[in-house]
């Protein structure tokens, strides 16, 4: 399948050619653990792992690499490994100091459904020279010193390295500012000797009492440490080469991280792209506002999933993970508790749909589907005659990673299945059932492809799953009575059916669970 990516650089769609088909490479920046990861982190986790998952999908599991870094070298965080670990080389007492908050994120990110990056680089392993000839931080910046994009300069609080961004003619094409615009922006705040107010900071001196690694520039060793920027530069070379597809991140991350992440990289190892498609999820709000401590919302992926501190309950994982999906990637959310009950029906809905079909639902192409249409002379014009068909859902995927309408798509076929395709020019009651039987395990695929596994914890028998079915098809025989003999049946060994309308549309919702 075609797939168009809005690209920030060149504020366009575009098609989607990768580098090398047999091994697309994508880089999305990570967290910073010195704390546990809130909300607002995670969108562009849950964001990427979908378009990796439709990678996967396209080119095969084998031939998508997708790099995730994890950003362990900061001020506050060198501080805390100085003060509680000081007997330790820095590396390790900073391993120590964020083991927990690291665990915790991978943790939390499971949970809302998203799979483990092929790669997870730490920072910390990258600053330095490395024995087996990975790109590092000080070789890059060495290459910039050589190349003349940077020079040291001495302040009040000692030598720096700092990125000319006069040496480079399209500095500030991501984020589309004049150079006279530019603000420095960086973590590590360079405030003198700068050539320009818009240079910044690739290595930063550190005093007597102050940890760092000790680097060598234009032949002095300067004990620092590195600046925010140049770390996904080295880290993205190191596993992905000094040109790959895509690079992923916040909305909040084109200035001055990206833009100078771009600046770096292509000056260092003189190429015009450092990535070719470049995609920006947006912004988030906690019930109409800023997220901030000092006004109350603030609020972690952990708080969510194990505490009562929004909405004054815990929320499962699948339902945070769609209230942040029914949005398209690009545009604001609001997350607000009435948007989590929201998901939290849609998905109570799915899987009274869906969830005695895993296991049953093809991972093949869909040449099988697109035969059966032909057999039966189905009308490919008639869309609800196209819900059987994998790629229906998928073609709003290829435009823009447009995950909203895949949904709209899969709510559309839920209610479709709900009243018996009404209308569907089903010759007989035996092909409706057999057609809403394919649709929920296509509609299986599509929720796998989106990250959702609308299991039960708890796993009925094979004969059970088979009950369930054939109860389904007796309520669309209107055969009741049957469907309430299976009901029993089921009660009896100790699986309770669940029966209900949904309130606003009226629709059958149906689910089971085990009772002790």
């Amino acid at each position: 399948m075609d797939l168009r990516l809005h690209n920030t650089l060149t504020r366009s769609k575009e098609t989607f050619e990768p580098i090398d088909a047999k091994n697309v490479r994508m880089y999305v920046c990570g967290p910073t653990v010195y704390d546990y990861a809130h909300i607002g982190n995670a969108r562009p986790v849950i964001v990427f792992d979908v378009l990796y998952r439709l990678l996967r999908h396209i080119y095969g599991e084998k031939h998508v690499t997708y790099v995730r870094n994890i950003t362990d070298v900061d001020d506050k965080i060198n501080a805390r490994a100085l003060r509680d670990f000081p007997d330790l080389p820095l590396n390790e007492a900073i391993r120590n100091v964020t083991e927990k908050t690291a665990n915790q994120f991978h943790k939390d990110v499971e949970a809302l459904g998203c799979l483990p990056p092929t790669i997870e680089p730490r920072a910390t392993e990258f600053v330095l020279p490395r024995a087996d000839g990975k790109s590092d931080m000080a070789t890059l910046i060495q290459n910039l010193l050589d190349k003349n994009h940077a020079y040291i300069a001495t302040g009040g609080e000692g030598r720096e390295v700092l990125f000319d961004v006069t040496s480079m003619d399209n500095y500030g094409a991501l984020s589309n500012r004049k150079l006279e615009d530019q603000q420095a922006g960086a973590r590590i705040e360079a405030k003198d000797h700068k050539k320009n107010a818009g240079d910044f900071v690739l290595w930063k001196e550190s005093s007597a009492n102050e940890p760092g690694w000790d680097a060598t520039f234009n032949g002095e060793i300067i004990h620092g440490r590195p600046g925010w920027h140049i770390e996904c530069s080295a880290m993205s070379a190191a596993y992905l080469g000094e040109t790959f597809d895509i690079h992923g991140g916040g909305l909040d991350l084109i200035f001055p991280h990206h833009e100078n992440e771009i600046a770096q990289s292509c000056c260092a190892h003189g190429t015009q792209k450092m990535a070719n498609i470049w995609m920006h999820n947006g912004y988030l709000q906690v019930e109409g506002k800023k997220m901030s401590k000092s006004v109350g919302n603030f609020v972690t992926i952990h708080e969510l999933l194990h505490t009562e501190k929004f909405g004054g309950r815990k929320w499962p994982g699948e339902v945070l993970r769609l209230a942040m999906l029914m949005t398209h990637y690009r545009e604001p959310i609001d997350f607000s508790i009435s948007r989590l009950v929201e998901a939290e029906k849609t998905i109570t809905k799915w899987r009274s749909v869906v969830e005695c079909f895993y296991g049953d639902a093809p991972d093949g192409a869909d040449e099988d589907v697109i035969k059966y249409y032909r057999n039966k002379d189905l009308n490919f014009k008639d869309t609800r005659k196209e819900y059987r068909n994998f790629q229906f859902f998928l073609r709003p995927l290829g435009e823009d990673l447009d995950i909203r309408s895949v949904i709209a798509r899969a709510q559309a076929s839920i209610t479709a299945i709900s009243t018996g395709f009404q209308g569907a020019d089903l010759p007989t009651k035996n092909d409706k059932y057999e057609y809403t039987h394919d649709t929920r395990r296509t509609l299986v695929r599509v929720f796998s492809l989106l990250g959702f596994d609308l299991r039960q914890k708890e796993e009925l028998t094979s004969e059970q799953h088979a009950l369930i079915t054939e109860r389904l098809a007796f309520f669309a025989d209107k055969n009741f009575a049957e469907a309430d003999r299976i009901r029993d049946k089921l009660l009896s060994q100790g699986i309770q059916l669940k029966d209900s309308k949904d309130s606003e549309t009226g629709e059958r919702v149906t689910t089971w669970e085990i009772k002790r």
